[in-house]
């Protein structure tokens, strides 16, 4: 049986942003569909030089050029776009609706497709190609969460150059990537040795994948050891929160706790539980795992439903990527039952407080731009936020994903 409240924060949602008449009434279906919707209608799929401002439909018959880039910034190969594909899929499954994939399944054949143009670009060194990460594979950012996304592409399309690179980002994660003695991953920047929470987005969701795609347990296992050493080397007891990054050459953490930082954890921990068998010895901890950093960082949640650029410091700015990669994680977890269906409570008032920032034309507010890390707290104080910063948009529509299914499930 639904409860008032429960009806009231979740069948419908009041908006108050910019654009919108206050208390305007939408669903939360209408609500992640307008981002979604958003999304798709401001992809070109097309090129553009990036010096004269000619546009082309595809690469075929194009000199080579640097100058030559996807026109629009969901057409890239990078990190935040896995995540959008991530989140596109998974709305095409909730909503029983092929719009989604179909764009996910769009843009990969939009890129690929385009692929042997600026591997000559690369090859011949004139200069910095569109989709560079793509060949240089030099980083984790460059291709663990564009893998994970592939891996769901690849799902429905079983294309060989599809699972030929995911063969390759395989093995670059698995014997390439740097890690610490005990096979912690980790970068050699800004300091050498350095863990970066972010990195178990950008790993363990493709690791776990990989596990299920291939039937070998060494994903699984290099998987659940990196949720469980970011564990060992981030979580902060005092706070119940987790330090953005770990410095090796002093074996001390950093001085923030950033948002998204703990945001990517949170999510990386259900990808893995997504795909994780069922009677896999360390599901039981993993989901122990999982709700001490939902209890953690509930606490310090903002009457308005968001959280803060810094999660223990309420006079940073209220930032909504962490809050919809909560929001998330939350949804989620009570939706596959890992957790008591009361903590759906959560993420009801994150998904609240992430409706007052989504525009009337599907865009949404307060995302905090790209950042690095720094020993100064001020560094994080100060970062900006950007109207659609594309590192929001595929945690939102995660979150808009579990929290459409939660309320057909509490229809039920």
């Amino acid at each position: 049986m639904k409860t008032p409240a429960i009806k009231s924060v979740l069948l419908f949602i009041t908006l108050a942003c910019p654009g919108l008449v206050l208390g305007q009434k939408i669903s939360s279906e209408e609500l992640v569909r307008g981002v979604a919707d958003q999304v798709i209608a401001h992809t070109s799929f097309r090129f553009v030089n990036s010096k004269t401002k000619e546009k082309y439909d595809s690469t075929k018959g194009l000199p080579l050029s640097a100058d030559i880039k996807a026109e629009t910034a969901y057409n890239k190969w990078n990190y935040v776009n896995g995540v959008i594909t991530i989140g596109m899929m998974q709305m095409a499954d909730v909503l029983n609706d092929k719009k989604y994939s179909d764009y996910s399944l769009h843009n990969s054949e939009f890129i690929f497709s385009s692929i042997p143009y600026f591997e000559q670009i690369y090859k011949a060194k004139m200069g910095k190609p569109e989709f560079g990460q793509f060949f240089t594979m030099g980083n984790l950012d460059a291709c663990g969460a564009m893998s994970a996304g592939l891996c769901d592409v690849d799902a429905l399309m079983h294309k060989k150059e599809y699972s030929e690179y995911l063969s390759r980002s395989a093995d670059y994660i698995s014997h390439k990537q740097q890690r610490l003695a005990d096979g912690t991953l980790c970068r050699p920047n800004p300091r050498d040795g350095t863990i970066w929470a972010d990195d178990l987005f950008m790993s363990v969701p493709f690791l776990a994948r990989m596990g299920k795609i291939t039937g070998d347990a060494k994903y699984f296992d290099d998987a659940i050891k990196q949720v469980e050493n970011f564990n060992k080397y981030l979580y902060d007891p005092m706070t119940g929160l987790f330090i953005h990054n770990y410095y090796n050459d002093v074996q001390m953490n950093g001085v923030g706790r950033w948002g998204r930082a703990n945001g990517w954890l949170a999510m990386a921990q259900c990808q893995l539980l997504n795909v994780l068998p069922a009677g896999h010895p360390k599901r039981a901890e993993l989901i122990r795992l999982l709700l001490r950093q939902i209890v953690g960082y509930s606490r310090y949640q903002d009457q308005t439903g968001l959280w803060h650029q810094l999660l223990d410091k309420p006079d940073s700015y209220l930032e909504t990527s962490v809050t919809a990669m909560f929001t998330y994680a939350v949804a989620r977890a009570v939706n596959q039952g890992w957790i008591n269906a009361k903590y759906i409570a959560i993420a009801n008032e994150g998904w609240r407080g992430l409706a007052t920032k989504i525009t009337a034309d599907g865009q949404m507010q307060d995302v905090c731009v790209g950042t690095n890390m720094d020993e100064d707290i001020k560094f994080y104080y100060s970062r900006p936020t950007e109207l659609n910063d594309i590192h929001g948009l595929g945690a939102f529509l995660l979150a808009g994903a579990e929290m459409v299914r939660f309320e057909k499930n509490d229809k039920k």
